[in-house]
Parts: structure tokens; sequence; C-alpha cells
């Protein structure tokens, strides 16, 4: 089993920057990816954005060329920048990673969630 915790999450206003932080412990050789979606009020969550071991990288049209995901396999850790944040990105945003559990339209779903970290934007 992974665990994974959150951090960084808060309120800010539109324009501003975020940086999300994930750390992976447990059975981290199981770890094939790592990654991040969201859920807003009354929405199904959705991905946000994904890297896999390999390198490989998805990302959700509506955060390209805002949001950057990265990870540091040595710290077990990945990230997720958020630049020019929109009232529309408030969301809890929840760490995904572990075993690849599903492939739906090349986006990446993983075995193991945290608890999620609630971001605010305020127009």
């Amino acid at each position: 089993q992974v665990h994974l915790v959150e951090s960084g999450g808060g309120l800010v206003q539109a324009g501003g920057s975020l940086r999300l932080s994930c750390a992976a412990s447990g059975n981290i050789f199981s770890i094939s990816g790592m990654g991040w979606y969201r859920q807003a009020p009354g929405k199904q969550r959705e991905l946000v954005a994904a890297i896999t071991s390999g390198g490989g990288i998805n990302y959700a049209d509506s955060v390209k060329g805002r949001f950057t995901i990265s990870r540091d396999n040595a710290k077990n850790m990945v990230y997720l920048q958020m630049n020019s944040l929109k009232p529309e990105d408030t969301a809890v945003y929840y760490c995904n990673g572990g075993p690849i559990r599903r492939i739906v339209g090349g986006k990446y779903e993983f075995e193991y969630w945290g608890q999620g970290t609630q971001v605010t934007v305020s127009s």
C-alpha cells in the first residue's frame, strides 16, 4: 500500500500562484506514477496532471501553460506548481499515486489517493 499526504493548499487571489506537494510512503517501489486530480462542488473528479515513472506527462487542457507537475524520486515527492490561478480552479485537490489503476482516454489514474487539500481562488 502507498500512503499519500498533500500540503500547500489555501486561499489565493485570481492571478496568484500556489504550490502543492505530495509525499509518498509505504510500498513506494509499486509506484508507476503520480498525479493530481481535483473535484469542485457538484462536479466530478477530474485529472489535473499526471507524471509516470518513465517521464510521461498528462495535463488537463484547462491547465496547460499554467500548471506544472514535477517529481522528486529521491524524496518520493510530487509537486504541482499552479500559476495564473482562476476562480474556476477552486476545488479540493487530491494526490493520486501507485500502480496504474486504469487509463481512460490517455489519462492515467493510479491506485491510491491522498486526503485532499482545498484550493480556493477568489476573484
